[in-house]
């Protein structure tokens, strides 16, 4: 593995992210200012499932670099599957790939989605760039809303195509930071708001995963219709307990995640 290169790759990702989500870098920022050195967790990617989309298109990327697939997850209310992927260096983020059930879906949106996809360029996925394209397609704002009302999952891919929708804050490496308690109370004296649906940590100590996140901000999105404000991406904190061996776990709790996936919901943003 060429470290050097995947370190680039992940900072390319990083940057493309901090423009939807400024609020991470503020956080990252402020915990580099408590004397902290933050260490990512996992990221994670949304797409279709797509003969010309799905994981496979985007786990190659990282395959390349020594990844391999770990554990699946299923998501039945929200149509969704995914999987995660690991380094055999543990110390590489953990890559959270989920995709949206298509064949679950209704014609309409099915018919949007399935429009989009069909109008991609070939071999437009071919250079590890598509990591963090962002959206190579037109949408009406009008589409965009009538996907929502149905999967704002479907939205969000939408609207932003081709990009890590969150990064992770591994609290496990913080130290002057006891646990993710701790972690909330910080962020949200930063001034920015946490998910609470399911509760604002998500997980225990018991199920060896907790998890909390940011609600995602508001970012100007240009539509054929004109620019609107939409919520984009959002930050996560992690904190894993250890298994009877001693390592940590490294997966992830399906129940837990999905209400992690909300916080991109229209309804959930703060002004």
């Amino acid at each position: 593995m060429d470290q050097k290169k995947l370190d680039s790759l992940f900072s390319k990702i990083w940057q493309d992210y901090c423009q939807l989500n400024p609020q991470a870098l503020k956080i990252y920022e402020a915990f580099i200012a408590q004397g902290e050195q933050v260490i990512n967790d996992h990221v994670a990617y949304r797409t279709l499932q797509h003969p010309r989309l799905g994981m496979k298109h985007i786990a190659k990327h990282f395959e390349k670099y020594g990844y391999k697939e770990k554990n699946e997850y299923f998501f039945k209310e929200k149509k969704l599957y995914a999987k995660h992927y690991e380094h055999p260096d543990l110390s590489q983020p953990k890559i959270f790939i989920s995709e949206l059930e298509l064949n679950k879906l209704s014609s309409p949106t099915q018919k949007i989605l399935n429009t989009l996809a069909e109008a991609l360029p070939p071999h437009f996925d071919e250079d590890e760039s598509h990591l963090y394209k962002g959206r190579i397609w037109d949408i009406n704002y009008s589409e965009y809303t009538q996907l929502a009302q149905e999967s704002e999952y479907a939205a969000w891919v939408s609207a932003f195509g081709f990009r890590s929708n969150h990064f992770t804050v591994s609290v496990n490496s913080l130290k002057k930071f006891k646990d993710l308690e701790q972690v909330n109370l910080f962020v949200k004296g930063l001034g920015f708001s946490l998910n609470s649906a399911g509760g604002e940590i998500k997980g225990t100590p018991v199920e060896l995963l907790e998890q909390s996140s940011t609600l995602a901000g508001q970012v100007d999105v240009e539509f054929k219709e004109g620019h609107y404000k939409i919520p984009a991406c959002y930050y996560e904190f992690a904190r894993r307990y250890s298994l009877p061996s001693g390592l940590l776990y490294q997966g992830f709790i399906a129940k837990s995640a999905d209400k992690i996936f909300e916080s991109t919901n229209r309804q959930k943003i703060s002004n």
